[in-house]
């Protein structure tokens, strides 16, 4: 009987020695507390501030893609890549190209804000591009982005397809 509880005492010092941490500290290990990171943000919005060319999108060019005659192209504060705002000779405004470049989550934020990846039809133009297109109540948005990268285009006509061209030509001037 002695041996038996002698054993009986090994096996349960055995066991509640294994319990603490390596080291025989005998203490819990400390609690771990995971951290998530706040989702990105798009970009606030950005407003029509001169007028002046676009630089990257030529007024015939947003007009031939738009099918509609441009009287006036305004663009944003933006240095780097501001974004254009090209109205009808009547005035209304008929297509609009936000280009924005720097972190990659805002990025795609700003993608997902203007063309709900959840909702919108997949755009994968040009290669290496992805994001959304969809109509709108007032026409039509082609949205993607690629790394730290997103242009969005939208248009008062109907086709996402005039949108997408004009996001394909702003791609290719900027060099992105």
């Amino acid at each position: 009987m002695r041996i038996g509880m002698a054993v009986m005492i090994v096996l349960v010092g055995g066991v509640v020695a294994g319990c603490g941490q390596p080291g025989g500290t005998g203490q819990a290990p400390p609690s771990t507390r995971t951290v998530t990171a706040p989702a990105a943000q798009p970009p606030p919005p950005v407003h029509p501030e001169r007028t002046a060319a676009c630089p990257y999108l030529r007024k015939e060019s947003a007009q031939e893609v738009n099918g509609q005659h441009v009287g006036q192209v305004r663009i944003s504060a933006d240095k780097s890549a501001p974004t254009c705002f090209f109205y009808r000779p009547s005035g209304g405004l008929q297509l609009t190209v936000r280009p924005y470049k720097g972190d990659s989550g805002t990025a795609h934020a700003l993608v997902d804000q203007a063309a709900p990846v959840r909702t919108s039809a997949k755009a994968t133009e040009p290669a290496g591009w992805s994001g959304g297109s969809q109509p709108t109540d007032s026409g039509a948005v082609y949205a993607v982005a690629k790394g730290d990268a997103a242009v969005v285009v939208t248009t008062n006509q109907r086709q996402t397809i005039k949108a997408k061209e004009a996001a394909e030509q702003t791609i290719t001037a900027l060099g992105w």
